[in-house]
């Protein structure tokens, strides 16, 4: 992927993902194009696993099996969950409804 090019993200709003590698899953909040957080968070990253910046990121909702808490991944590091368990994060029931077959809709106020 070279700089400047366009790339549709995979992931939408809502949907329940998970990481390739860490043991950790969520609800997508919001999508950048690409990345948009600081350079410390990009440098604590360690080289041999730091992900191509050209790619869309992704803020989850998510948890683990000890906390939950708010994550920034790329793409290239998220599947989709397909275990079709809620995901308890406690921000989940504000910003989003849960549908009958398990996926999530932004709350109605919350969308423009």
């Amino acid at each position: 992927m070279y700089a400047g090019r366009r790339r549709d993200a995979k992931f939408t709003l809502g949907d329940v993902v998970r990481h390739r590698l860490h043991p950790f899953r969520g609800v997508i909040f919001d999508v950048d194009p690409s990345f948009a957080n600081t350079e410390e968070w990009w440098e604590s990253i360690p080289a041999e696993t730091r992900p191509d910046r050209d790619q869309p990121f992704y803020h989850l909702l998510a948890e683990n099996a000890d906390s939950q808490y708010v994550a920034y991944v790329s793409e290239q590091n998220l599947v989709h969950d397909e275990s079709g368990e809620p995901v308890l994060h406690p921000q989940i029931d504000a910003m989003f409804d849960r549908e009958a077959d398990g996926s999530y809709r932004f709350r109605r106020t919350l969308v423009n």
